[in-house]
């Protein structure tokens, strides 16, 4: 019976860059929820007739520039 045995080095590197690509799988799957999510949200709004800015205040686009 033989016993191998191997030792194996793993760059610092390597690991900063399994971070920065685990990171960017975590944004990446929260910008396509959040996206998804919103539409969803709309599209049940719009079914139950809820109306999101119903209670909002919205100001003029008019410009006003006094002379001296």
């Amino acid at each position: 019976m033989n016993i191998i045995s191997t030792f194996g080095y793993i760059d610092p590197s390597v690991m900063t860059y399994a971070i920065q690509a685990g990171a960017g799988i975590i944004i990446a799957v929260g910008a396509f929820v959040g996206l998804y999510f919103r539409k969803a949200k709309k599209k049940v709004n719009k079914k139950l007739g809820v109306d999101e800015n119903k209670k909002k205040e919205v100001e003029s686009d008019d410009i006003e520039i006094k002379k001296r």
